[in-house]
């Protein structure tokens, strides 16, 4: 079976994803990259009940049908043009409640919070195109520039990473700002008054100096990675 460990790792990621709550039957897909070869979760399928065998693999290079009996996801040219622009091995979309909310009324989420430092910063909004389309490949290819996840007006939410995990990881982030925002957004309003009112207070965004010394301190400490005690 080609590209078994991958379709494996997407199966799992499925199960994972619908267990938070972030995949509603067949909405959203899954894929995973390796050499010219890219596996995909199937269109019309229900993601947490996938198989890795269900899952089909398709050439980078022209989207032709490498294995698998059922035809991939409708987002393929998404997909693809995902792994062309960046050194991806795995990317993650779904249609999450809070991501898909925050991206109808906000261009962008603002970086409020260090983690967000991994994804690159701002998660920014992705312009609205039809789903399946060339349009929307290239809009989310630029929403993604310099970063590793992004919203999709009026559709969803996308994460990439060097593994099917990472992506999952980076998609999950991804609602977790989107979530903490929207409670931002709605306390703020709710002690305040309307954005746009004069006692209005906007969530509190990092400052470049603040951003930067969380790097620093980051980088001098190894932050993020598991490490054993040391006598």
């Amino acid at each position: 079976m080609l590209l078994a460990e991958e379709r494996e790792a997407l199966a799992e990621a499925g199960r994972r994803l619908a267990a938070r709550g972030l995949v509603i039957g067949t909405s959203g897909n899954l894929s995973a990259r390796r050499g010219d070869l890219v596996a995909l979760t199937p269109t019309g399928a229900v993601i947490s009940e996938l198989s890795a065998a269900q899952l089909t693999v398709i050439s980078l290079q022209d989207g032709a049908i490498a294995e698998g009996e059922l035809e991939p996801t409708s987002e393929v040219p998404m997909h693809l043009a995902i792994y062309r622009a960046t050194g991806a091995g795995a990317v993650a979309h779904t249609h999450a409640a809070t991501s898909t909310a925050i991206g109808l009324v906000c261009e962008e989420i603002p970086l409020i919070h260090y983690a967000m430092l991994s994804l690159g910063g701002a998660l920014r909004v992705a312009p609205y195109a039809t789903y399946g389309t060339e349009q929307l490949a290239g809009h989310v290819v630029a929403a993604l520039q310099y970063r590793q996840a992004a919203l999709l007006r009026n559709h969803g939410s996308i994460a990439l990473g060097s593994s099917v995990a990472k992506a999952v990881d980076n998609l999950e982030l991804a609602e977790w700002c989107a979530e903490t925002y929207a409670r931002a957004l709605s306390i703020s309003a709710a002690l305040h008054g309307p954005l746009d009112g004069p006692g209005a207070v906007a969530p509190r965004e990092l400052t470049q100096k603040e951003q930067e010394d969380v790097i620093n301190v980051a980088l001098a400490t190894g932050y993020g990675t598991t490490k054993k005690i040391t006598p």
